[in-house]
């Protein structure tokens, strides 16, 4: 099947203020008058790649999703193979018309009416007169402005925006799809009936390139995921893969974080014991990022003590995006640990059957005393357990542990 969209070690610079652009843009300009070709690699002072050395290629009916942290480039990289951006460097081919919505109002002139949008932005979009006026009809129902056809769109709200602007995209029958954020702008209803409406587009053939925070989206309605940091591509493939990587290192980065505030003086707190880590063993004493359900897991914790705890209370939770899913606690089960002295140790809980569904996991640990609600310290933690088979029934959490404690 033929490669509909390309990109071949695209990247596109900035500079960081106004002054800076202007001077280059015109630096730029005199040394083309004079035949000289300036070097696109080259990063000048205050100048930044906010996207850098990315590659792929997307045949007919494929879907991207692009995921990445504020900051990471991924509307860049999205206007440029609109063509709002030309790259620096690299190349951009594509292989059909493109359908896109960028930002709120985008394409829409603020004076004309909606009724005059609609044929403005669809002739943007590569649609003859004759192709609007026999889909003028479904353009309005599926934006559902009908009210405010006539009136001037700069009086929309964002919403009523985002609706008109995906509704000629969509029936503009592209070949490429770009979805930026924006759809979260609009209320859940209109947001469900877009990704229908972008199924259904996808099964006639039409490639969709798609950006989001939302991982659910990028995972329900993308085959890969391109996970973009800095600007620079970290993971191209399998979308669940991509979207696992990213928490993993967003929650490794809220860590540190943590760490380094947690390390700053504080006058008048002094802090009993800390949480130092953890790490996953299986049966054989191994470490593990992942386990079949219903198989033996031992989580190890280790911590240090900076005062005498009496009755120490250790909690090891177990969540997902949607909360919290298992917790074990020694002291829900009646299991009394002997006190920690000043020093490091660690903590080995097994769990001889953690019956769990297919899903990715993180972890957060307690320690407290006497007391689990007055925790001493809590830390989550950026390892992720990936639970490789759903039991065959739905399953119930096996209650069964063990404790055991080290000084």
């Amino acid at each position: 099947m033929a490669v509909v969209l390309k990109a071949d070690n695209v990247g596109k610079k900035f500079s960081r203020t106004l002054s800076q652009m202007m001077f280059y843009g015109a630096q730029d300009m005199a040394a083309s008058v004079f035949g000289a070709i300036p070097d696109s690699q080259l990063l000048r002072s205050g100048e930044f790649w906010a996207v850098n050395d990315v590659s792929f290629e997307l045949r007919r009916g494929e879907s991207l999703g692009i995921i990445g942290p504020n900051g990471s480039g991924k509307t860049t990289l999205l206007r440029m193979l609109n063509g709002i951006f030309m790259p620096d460097t690299g190349r951009i081919e594509l292989n059909g018309r493109i359908g896109g919505l960028i930002h709120v109002g985008a394409g829409f002139h603020p004076l004309l009416t909606g009724r005059e949008n609609i044929y403005v932005n669809g002739a943007i979009l590569g649609m003859s007169r004759k192709d609007i006026d026999r889909k003028f009809a479904a353009i309005v129902d599926f934006a559902d402005i009908g009210e405010f056809l006539d009136s001037p769109v700069r009086q929309y709200s964002s919403g009523m925006y985002i609706r008109l602007g995906f509704s000629i995209a969509v029936h503009s029958d592209p070949d490429i799809l770009l979805i930026d954020e924006v759809l979260s702008v609009g209320d859940r209803d209109f947001s469900l009936k877009c990704y229908q409406k972008m199924q259904e587009i996808r099964e006639r053939g039409a490639t969709i390139v798609l950006v989001s925070h939302n991982e659910y989206v990028i995972r329900e309605r993308s085959q890969r995921a391109l996970y973009l940091r800095h600007g620079r591509p970290v993971f191209l493939g399998p979308s669940e893969e991509a979207i696992s990587l990213y928490i993993k290192d967003d929650l490794e980065l809220k860590a540190i974080r943590s760490k380094e505030k947690r390390a700053e003086p504080q006058q008048g707190v002094s802090k009993k014991a800390e949480i130092l880590g953890l790490r996953f063993l299986d049966k054989d004493e191994n470490p593990v990022s992942g386990i079949s359900t219903g198989k033996l897991l031992r989580v190890e914790v280790f911590f240090e003590a900076f005062g005498t705890i009496a009755q120490p209370v250790f909690s090891v939770n177990f969540y997902t995006d949607n909360g919290l899913v298992y917790s074990a606690n020694n002291a829900y089960e009646n299991i009394v640990l002997s006190d920690l002295k000043p020093g490091r140790g660690r903590l080995i809980l097994t769990l001889p059957q953690l019956h769990l569904p297919t899903d990715t996991y993180y972890v957060s640990v307690m320690i407290s005393e006497k007391n689990p609600a007055d925790f001493i310290d809590c830390q989550h933690f950026a390892y992720t357990l990936i639970v490789e088979r759903a039991p065959n029934a739905r399953g119930t959490l096996k209650l069964s542990t063990a404790w055991a404690l080290e000084v």
